[in-house]
């Protein structure tokens, strides 16, 4: 029974075996005969493709050259029509040089007629010289014979007769001019120095070296001296002040020779008596705070000062150095004050002298500068002034004028010849250095009675604010030689009786009159 299963399934094995061989040749016959059928039609519909694909590429090239072949004949044209511009214009440019050449050439045949006609005046004017130089000779030579005089001799002379004669004309000419000039000069710098003080009305405010604060009651008093007098030095030692409490009624005297430390010591004590906290700590605190906030003034001091003026441009710290100046006197007028009225003056001479008005402000403004830190520094405040001015880049002619305005150097502009009539103006006027009125008057007395006091005076006049004294004298009594004996012994009184500020110019003037009346 099992071989006989065996044998079955090998056959059918075989079976199997033959089958799947044979059946995939003939699947695979009948395949390949299809493949080939298809793959010749492929090819048959490819070629067709591909024929059609050339015509229509021989047909597209061929438009693409006919495109090309005209844009280049229309480049070409193009081409063409620029030669044929630019040709025209080498035409005209020929024509036109040609033009040139011919007028170059006309030129040239006038410039040569001109010169033929000028060779030909030269030479008639050389030959009328030649003649004119015979007859100088011949009349040379007659005169000598005439006056016995050779030709050098006669010339010597005619130049010492033109010479005199010209010395004499010189000589009259620079008296009148020198006396006319002299005239118009005074005649104007009074007119502007006049205008400047009539066009500037300056305040007045009296500068002391004292400040009185008042009191709410006479028991503030106590609370301010402290208990065993703590507060008041304390006080003293943060401000620098000395605090003067007598039987003045609720009022408290400051004084100082500073005054920015009489208006801290003041604003201190005035926040004291409100706050009603007195003691030494409470003391210190509201002086730094004061300090502080008048620092902030001093700036905004100085910025209203160049503001008043019309000057800008000014360094930070020169303005700073501005407010100190509200702070400063001299012969007690206040400087701050003092150099806008000098700014001010400036400004109004400059004018009428046509020079830079900006200019002249900023000078009369600065002159003084130096004066915030003499106090601190050595030299003079005119050259302490210059060189802050120089150190913050002011204008060359700025730092002459302050360096120059009390003469510590030459002045070498006009510039600072009117800064210091400026300064002088603003220091000489009545009131301006706050001295009394009675004072003031008295002292022009005395000056005119000390004229007056000399044998042969006949009358004396103080003028220019006391800066100047003219002394009229008799004729008959003093002549010339002695006005100059009695102006020095008039000057000599007035030094040794008189204290004045400044100096005093003394002028006598003697003239003699002759009148006389027709009838």
């Amino acid at each position: 029974m099992q071989p006989t299963i065996v044998v079955i399934c090998a056959a059918a094995l075989f079976l199997g075996a033959a089958l799947g061989f044979l059946v995939p040749r003939f699947i695979g016959g009948k395949r390949l005969k299809d493949a080939k059928t298809l793959a010749k039609r492929i090819i048959e519909e490819t070629r067709k493709e591909a024929l059609a694909q050339k015509k229509e590429i021989l047909i597209q090239g061929k438009d693409e050259i006919l495109e090309a072949k005209r844009n280049m004949e229309q480049d070409l044209k193009e081409q063409q029509r620029d030669l044929k511009a630019k040709e025209r214009k080498i035409q005209e440019q020929n024509e036109r040089l040609e033009e040139k050449l011919e007028n170059a050439l006309q030129k040239e045949q006038e410039f040569l007629a001109v010169e033929k006609n000028f060779s030909r005046k030269e030479k008639e004017l050389k030959d009328l010289e030649e003649d004119l130089l015979r007859r100088i000779n011949e009349e040379e030579a007659r005169l000598q014979e005439v006056s016995g005089l050779t030709a050098e001799e006669a010339r010597a002379r005619l130049f010492e007769e033109i010479e005199a004669r010209t010395r004499h004309e010189a000589g009259r000419m620079m008296r009148l001019i020198e006396t006319e000039a002299k005239e118009t000069a005074d005649r104007k710098a009074k007119e502007i120095l006049a205008l400047a003080i009539q066009r500037y009305a300056g305040d007045y405010v009296a500068e002391q070296t004292v400040t009185a604060v008042a009191l709410p009651s006479e028991e503030m008093k106590g609370r301010i001296i402290g208990r065993e007098g703590r507060n008041i030095r304390a006080l003293e030692a943060a401000t620098g002040v000395d605090l003067i409490i007598d039987d003045t009624p609720e009022t408290v005297i400051l004084s100082a020779y500073s005054p920015l430390r009489r208006q801290v010591a003041k604003m201190s004590l005035e926040r004291l008596i409100q706050d009603g906290r007195i003691h030494p700590a409470r003391i210190e605190d509201i002086v730094k705070k004061v300090e502080q906030e008048l620092e902030v003034h001093i700036r905004e001091t100085g910025e209203q000062a160049t503001f008043d003026a019309g000057v800008h441009g000014i360094h930070p710290d020169i303005v700073r150095l501005l407010g100190h100046l509200k702070f400063r006197t001299s012969f007690s007028q206040n400087v701050l004050q003092h150099s806008l009225e000098v700014a001010s003056l400036c400004g109004i001479m400059a004018a009428e002298l046509n020079l830079d008005i900006k200019k002249a402000k900023r000078a009369g403004l600065l002159h003084d500068l130096g004066k915030s830190l003499d106090h601190e520094v050595e030299g003079s405040h005119a050259t302490i002034g210059a060189d802050i001015a120089k150190k913050y880049g002011e204008n060359k002619e700025i730092i002459h004028a302050i360096a120059a305005h009390h003469e510590d150097i030459p002045p070498k502009s006009a510039l600072a010849v009117l800064v210091q009539a400026a300064d002088s103006l603003s220091g000489a006027r009545p009131g301006a250095r706050k001295e009394l009125l009675e004072n003031y008057v008295k002292r022009l007395e005395d000056l005119e009675n000390i004229a007056t006091s000399f044998n042969g005076i006949s009358k004396a006049y103080a003028v220019q604010a006391g800066r100047e004294l003219r002394v009229m004298v008799n004729c008959d009594d003093v002549n010339d030689d002695s006005t100059y004996l009695l102006c020095k012994d008039i000057t000599e009184k007035i030094e040794r009786d008189l204290t004045y500020p400044g100096q005093i110019r003394v002028t006598v003037i003697r003239e003699r009159r002759a009148v006389g009346f027709a009838k």
